[in-house]
């Protein structure tokens, strides 16, 4: 009798504990899909956080490549649909190059600059790398990799839209160069 009360007892707290943890690990985590806002422009769009893309990802059209003082940098085209308003936004930005990299796919292989862009997640702001690439035919015009979501947090794949993005005049700005990057985050 005694070990009987015991077993319900141990299988109680545990059920307790997974239904907290569970609850708690929920309140804390982002969803598959969130809103995110770029910045400067506080222009909101939908965001996938897909964890199988190492960098980040925006669509962009009219990509060019050009020197300015021995440096290179990239003119591009930013088309999106603020999810706030239904505005279409269109932005003509330049960015310096970051670097370029190759993806390597089932379609061959395809070459992208990658640059820094602002983000506004929750009430920080991230300064993260996105490679560049007309993005016209997928749901989502942004995605967001594992060298950003490493800064995010756990991510509740039953989820969508957990959070608010709203960055004032005194949000957090982690900089590229600012934050610890997991070495690791690539490998495997």
């Amino acid at each position: 009798m005694l070990q009987r009360c015991c077993r319900r007892s141990t299988v109680l707290v545990l059920l307790l504990c997974f239904g907290f943890s569970h609850t708690a690990l929920a309140e804390q985590s982002f969803g598959w899909i969130e809103k995110i806002k770029i910045q400067p422009w506080n222009v909101q769009a939908k965001a996938k956080l897909d964890s199988g893309a190492l960098t980040s990802s925006m669509h962009a059209a009219d990509v060019e490549l050009s020197q300015r003082e021995g440096k290179k940098w990239v003119t591009f085209t930013v088309q999106l649909q603020d999810t706030d308003t239904g505005e279409y936004i269109e932005k003509r930005i330049e960015r310096p190059l970051l670097r370029e990299f190759t993806v390597k796919g089932a379609g061959g292989r395809d070459k992208r600059p990658v640059v820094l862009m602002n983000v506004c997640i929750g009430n920080t702001i991230y300064e993260e790398q996105f490679s560049l690439r007309n993005r016209d035919n997928m749901l989502y015009p942004i995605l967001l990799g594992r060298r950003t979501i490493q800064h995010l947090g756990p991510i509740d794949v039953t989820r969508t839209f957990t959070t608010e993005s709203n960055c004032d005049a005194d949000a957090q700005v982690l900089g590229y160069q600012d934050v610890a990057n997991d070495e690791n985050i690539g490998l495997n």
